[in-house]
């Protein structure tokens, strides 16, 4: 069985996207969260944002935050909203849901909206469906001025031509969110930039096939990237193949970090201020 291989140096990281309350850590991974926040610290990762898909995670969501925050030095955020996946769920009471934990969102530790936006590879709702679902959740995001996280993913036209609408309609913060799991072309990240976006990069920028997202990442202003791991997918080289974990985001930093030419420890500072002002924590 291949073992893990584990970051070693001295940087603090911020993995700014973490599905950390998967069951695939106990089931597939024979491990707690308690041991997954534990391998963390022991990799530098400090701060951890952990994304939701629907009710039922960002209830997860909001809970691990709360009740795991500080343990083994790290320190979680949360977030709520609903996946295009999930999209088809989505009722006046899933609204009232996230309008009450937006209006709350101070005493549950709820930094972002999201993950939400368009997922056409899967389709697992209607694509006219998952188009109304994101449109009223950027509503929530502007309304409660709380920065998104946006899943775009063989929708970038969709995806655009709405995040276009509603900036030129001034209904988008001046910092609207994150592209998480940055992987549209180089044309369209440069857009999202100019929109204010981050751009959050993950395992797939360590892919050796993988081409387009370290051009995009190179060309991406340093103040707009941040370093995700999506776990437990996505998992980066040298650990590819195994169940991802936040204690692999070094990996991801120390690719950005040679794309752009500098050391691991400055790539890690400016990803970790980067997280924090996304997401508006001290």
């Amino acid at each position: 069985m291949k073992e893990a291989v584990y970051y070693s140096g001295s940087a603090e990281f911020f993995d700014t996207h973490a599905h950390i309350y998967s069951n695939r850590y106990e089931k597939e991974g024979n491990t707690s969260v308690e041991d997954v926040l534990q391998r963390c610290r022991a990799s530098g990762v400090t701060s951890v944002l952990i994304p939701a898909d629907n009710e039922y995670t960002s209830k997860a969501s909001v809970d691990l935050a709360n009740r795991l925050d500080g343990f083994s030095g790290v320190t979680l955020y949360a977030s709520v909203g609903v996946h295009p996946h999930e999209a088809k769920d989505y009722t006046d009471d899933t609204e009232k849901f996230l309008r009450d934990c937006l209006e709350h969102r101070s005493e549950k530790k709820i930094m972002a909206l999201g993950e939400i936006g368009l997922d056409y590879y899967y389709d697992h709702s209607e694509r006219n469906i998952q188009r109304e679902v994101f449109e009223k959740q950027l509503i929530l995001a502007y309304e409660y001025d709380i920065p998104f996280i946006l899943h775009e993913r063989d929708a970038t036209g969709d995806c655009l031509d709405i995040l276009r609408r509603f900036y030129k309609e001034g209904r988008l913060r001046s910092l609207p969110g994150v592209c998480h799991c940055c992987s549209c072309s180089l044309e369209a990240s440069q857009e999202l930039v100019k929109m204010g976006f981050y751009l959050g990069f993950d395992g797939p920028i360590t892919f050796k096939n993988n081409k387009k997202t370290p051009e995009v990442a190179l060309n991406t202003p340093w103040d707009r990237i941040v370093i995700e791991t999506d776990s437990p997918y996505l998992t980066p080289e040298p650990n590819r193949g195994l169940l991802n974990e936040p204690c692999h985001v070094p990996f991801v930093c120390e690719k950005i970090a040679e794309i752009k030419g500098v050391t691991i420890d400055e790539a890690a500072r400016i990803t970790y201020d980067n997280g924090k002002k996304l997401y508006g924590v001290d």
